[in-house]
């Protein structure tokens, strides 16, 4: 496995590439890095080209000291893969912030993406209870004390859960130490720019013309359901949805590798 850094608007990003095959982009959810993705990345590598992306102020990649908005995402999101020669259209696997990264690409860049499969990316916007009782009091709490032992209880159950911890012990702390060890300011700024900033999709949705698939944790704490990306993918041109095992956004990497590259694969296979 190869690492790189490439160019964009919000700093120099990181990625990971290995094996060899059509490309396929991998973007992790929002807290951690592309650690994340465990023996999800080798699997898929078998026969791909997987080029797997640190995020601004995340992992490897620079931290970004300012608030950054979606539409700056999405065209870094772009740069990186203008910096990594990949002028095709790429097959692209986002796990929450990810699918929304990749959504947006989908939505406004069409050209880039061959397929869009999302794992545990709700489309939905926060409500305003959410908002100012779960996701700002969380972001403050970081801002001021930073990663304390508090707050990655706090966080590891909704993004990890318990199933996943006892399961998965060794690559859970590491997904957890990956936001422990993050740029203090410039993390403040990714969650502050990507939580608060979250808006629903379904304008962007609605445009997305390629294939789609909405991997979802059949038991999602998170408030996104089985039956919600149902309702969505029956609104769109050409879009399906399957569930797998997992609590949390991230958990279905830890619990159901196996059943998230089963899913993909065929996904694949049923678009060529």
């Amino acid at each position: 496995m190869s690492g790189d850094f490439v160019t964009t608007q919000l700093g120099r990003l990181h990625v990971r590439s290995i094996g060899s095959g059509p490309p396929v982009v991998l973007w992790h959810s929002l807290f951690i890095d592309s650690g994340s993705w465990g023996p999800l990345l080798d699997a898929l590598a078998a026969d791909r080209t997987v080029y797997a992306i640190d995020g601004p102020s995340h992992g490897k990649s620079d931290a970004v000291h300012r608030n950054f908005t979606f539409g700056e995402c999405t065209a870094a999101a772009g740069e990186a893969l203008d910096e990594l020669g990949l002028g095709e259209a790429v097959d692209w696997v986002g796990n929450a912030w990810g699918g929304h990264v990749g959504i947006q690409l989908a939505a406004h860049h069409p050209g880039r993406i061959r397929t869009l499969a999302t794992i545990g990316t709700p489309t939905h916007g926060l409500t305003a209870r959410e908002r100012w009782t779960m996701v700002w009091p969380l972001v403050l709490l970081y801002r001021l004390t930073g990663p304390t032992g508090l707050l990655l209880t706090a966080l590891s159950e909704p993004l990890v859960g318990a199933e996943a911890l006892a399961a998965q012990p060794d690559q859970s702390a590491e997904i957890i130490a990956s936001f422990a060890s993050a740029d203090r300011d410039g993390m403040y700024h990714a969650m502050r720019s990507m939580m608060l900033g979250r808006q629903g999709m379904a304008a962007e949705v609605a445009q997305i013309k390629v294939p789609t698939l909405f991997v979802v944790a059949r038991d999602d704490a998170m408030g996104w359901q089985v039956a919600d990306a149902q309702v969505i993918a029956s609104t769109m041109a050409d879009a399906k949805v399957e569930a797998v095992t997992g609590t949390g956004h991230v958990s279905p990497l830890l619990l159901d590798t196996a059943g998230i590259e089963k899913a993909v694969r065929e996904f694949w296979l049923a678009t060529r």
